[in-house]
């Protein structure tokens, strides 16, 4: 049964980022629903999240957006609209990460999205859309990193688990994820004055993070039985060469550069795993997994102490901040106007 056409308002508010010759810059525009890109559902957005990437956007750092003028915010959550597949029915709460929205197609910085109704995961049962990006993209790439790790067979007995940036979005999460599986968690963080919320999380163990890019030897001593790396290059060289026989290393990120220099030898001498991290094109069946996991190990009450809520307004401000590396944990964008919670 075709679904009646969606009452949308004439006029709504979006964060856009526009480029001229006097370079890329983003403002505050209201849009009408023509301006929304293609798509067969259509959802009323009432948050959205921060992240590295909606930081580089925002700020106007080449290399995210991929073209303008365009609406940033990698990931969104709200209440289904109108949907052209009948796959939703109105007013189903609903998330999205990924994809390339906020990066090659309007993202979750304005008060409504048009999108691909298989993009769409439903809210898991009993959670709510602040909940859903208060984990966002950056908790829904650590519970993957931490699948990945389960599934190549690292197991707290094995010994210590390593996660890289810690008191960024995803490495908070990763902390907080294995913590809750039993695992005995050391943080590296450039951040010394974060020691005491990173134990919070559940970290046994804070070290800086000029520790890892000092090991320059091809093997180091072994010392990790997993790690969810979030800052790649130097770090990630020196994390493969000091895992141990078997173990496996979860790369998901590059905050400090995308070059990987290092030798065979990890792999060939001591089987050494390194598994990509892929959130954006992550297929549909383990999405919804992720998600339940993350509901049944990450409850609200968990995530408040680590979490903001800021306003749209804020987020070009934001921006700079968290490029500056002065955001912790996670911060959640309220979009709309006047924010509904919408649960299940």
């Amino acid at each position: 049964m075709t679904q009646p056409a969606p009452h949308l308002p004439e006029q709504f508010r979006a964060l856009r980022a526009v480029k001229d010759e006097t370079g890329v810059r983003t403002e505050f525009q209201q849009l009408t629903p023509a301006d929304l890109p293609p798509g067969d559902t259509v959802v009323r957005v009432t948050h959205s999240s921060l992240n590295y990437k909606d930081g580089l956007a925002v700020a106007g750092r080449p290399g995210v957006l991929k073209s303008y003028p365009i609406t940033p915010g990698i990931d969104l959550a709200g209440e289904v609209v109108h949907d052209e597949t009948g796959t939703y029915a109105p007013g189903t709460p609903v998330l999205l990460t990924g994809w390339g929205i906020g990066e090659r197609q309007d993202g979750g910085y304005a008060e409504y999205a048009r999108v691909r109704s298989e993009w769409l995961v439903p809210l898991p049962e009993g959670t709510d859309a602040e909940w859903a990006m208060s984990v966002g993209t950056a908790g829904f790439t650590a519970m993957l990193a931490v699948l990945a790790l389960e599934e190549h067979g690292v197991t707290p007995a094995q010994g210590e688990v390593l996660v890289t940036g810690a008191a960024g979005g995803v490495g908070s999460t990763a902390i907080s994820l294995l913590a809750a599986a039993g695992f005995t968690v050391t943080a590296s963080t450039g951040r010394p004055q974060e020691a005491d919320y990173l134990r919070s999380l559940g970290a046994a163990k804070v070290i800086g993070r000029e520790e890892l890019p000092a090991l320059q030897r091809p093997l180091e001593k072994e010392r990790w039985a997993g790690v969810v790396d979030t800052v790649g290059a130097e770090t990630l060289a020196g994390a493969l060469a000091s895992t141990r026989v078997h173990g496996s290393v979860a790369a998901c990120g590059l905050a400090g550069g995308s070059a990987l220099h290092t030798t065979v030898f990890p792999f060939i001498l001591r089987g050494v795993n390194l598994l990509g991290i892929d959130s954006v094109t992550c297929p549909t069946e383990r999405r919804r997994a992720a998600w339940a996991r993350l509901a049944r190990d990450l409850p609200a009450a968990r995530l408040a102490e680590v979490t903001q809520v800021r306003p749209l307004a804020d987020v070009p401000a934001l921006a700079e901040e968290i490029l500056a590396g002065r955001v912790r944990g996670r911060t959640v964008i309220a979009v709309a106007a006047s924010p509904d919670k919408l649960s299940r």
